[in-house]
């Protein structure tokens, strides 16, 4: 197997240096193990973000010379665990799993382990299970932060220029995945303080994470739940900001919005946010309707990821940069957490398409 010499770009090779130099060791120009397998679970191929995950997978860990293999649930947590088993049966050496539903997992990873087969959880944590070794994200407390500081910013509030008070909605992504959460308290760490002030009203009163859950991130469920606060709170009252954490459910969110009237000069559309930059997400931006998307570098995470996983197969400990936060109910699982970046209508050329992550073609 030949070892990877060369990152495929520019972003890749500064961090591989960077990831490198902290390793102890372990390091890119390393000789691979022969004839190792990784196995790659994803969960669907509904988001564009879970398919450039598989490919960007797959492409680092073929510059290692590693063989992989790749599956997609279709949002099935039964069928990924399906997928799961029959990678440890087919002799994958490491798994790399981002999960469809983080809480049942258990049973396989247990499976995993008696194999003696590494897992790393990519982007989600698996929870309730000691057997998980290593954990690749984002930090997710902080794409919270920035889609909250986003609205207040915009709103005035933070510079005192606001006029409030202000009506905002809250959303959450789905209950099974561990990152939900820290989307939520990361976003209600910043507007908590500007809600018991009253200077931004949660007209429904729906404020508590379980209540606000949207499963499996559907943005057909956050249309509907959407269009119903509409119709029960807002009939005579103007919606000021949605705190939305994922782009597809900001697509939902809008598509009820402009349904009830909003979009228009006289009842412009509410302040909108989103995680992911999709493009068609970075297109409603341009077009004035959502306000705001987190950019997460996917290609830095399956850098990253692959990474672990030659230091892994290496006999070596990975690069870490968090070993406090992500306590998954059994174990804190170390991880390696990369910077998320706010993106809206003033930076979206410079951060996504100077870098290459969108084309410029592909937006209108």
């Amino acid at each position: 197997m030949r070892a990877r010499t060369t990152a495929a770009a520019a972003i890749a090779a500064a961090l591989s240096l960077s990831l490198a130099a902290c390793s102890g060791g372990d390091s890119e120009g390393a000789s691979s193990t022969d004839d190792a397998t990784v196995g790659i679970a994803m969960p669907t191929k509904t988001s564009q973000r879970w398919i450039n995950d598989g490919d960007n997978m797959v492409s680092e860990l073929r510059q290692y010379g590693y063989s992989t293999t790749l599956k997609y649930a279709n949002n099935s947590s039964k069928t990924q665990i399906e997928q799961l088993e029959n990678m440890i049966q087919g002799g994958a050496d490491v798994l790399v799993i981002a999960a469809v539903d983080s809480t049942v997992l258990g049973g396989v990873l247990k499976k995993a382990e008696d194999a003696g087969v590494p897992v790393i959880g990519y982007d989600r944590l698996p929870m309730n299970t000691p057997d998980v070794d290593y954990y690749s994200s984002f930090d997710n407390l902080k794409v919270g932060q920035l889609q909250a500081m986003y609205i207040v910013e915009q709103l005035g509030l933070v510079n005192g220029s606001g006029k409030g008070p202000f009506n905002i909605e809250l959303f959450a992504g789905s209950a099974d995945d561990n990152n939900a959460k820290y989307f939520f308290k990361g976003a209600m760490d910043v507007l908590q303080e500007y809600i018991d002030s009253g200077q931004l009203v949660v007209k429904s009163g729906e404020t508590d994470f379980k209540n606000l859950t949207t499963l499996r991130w559907d943005g057909r469920l956050a249309q509907k739940r959407m269009a119903k606060v509409l119709s029960s709170t807002y009939s005579d009252a103007k919606l000021d900001a949605v705190l939305s954490p994922y782009d597809g459910m900001s697509i939902g969110i809008i598509n009820a919005l402009k349904a009830d009237g909003y979009g228009t000069d006289a009842k412009p559309l509410p302040l909108v946010t989103g995680q992911d930059a999709e493009t068609p997400s970075v297109q409603a931006i341009i077009d004035r309707e959502q306000s705001e998307t987190v950019y997460k570098d996917t290609r830095k995470l399956a850098l990253v990821t692959a990474h672990m996983v030659n230091s892994v197969l290496h006999g070596n400990s990975p690069v870490i940069s968090d070993t406090k936060t992500y306590d998954n109910g059994k174990k804190i699982v170390p991880a390696y957490l990369l910077e998320p970046v706010s993106v809206d209508r003033t930076n979206y050329k410079q951060v996504l398409v100077n870098s290459g992550y969108i084309k410029a073609s592909d937006l209108k």
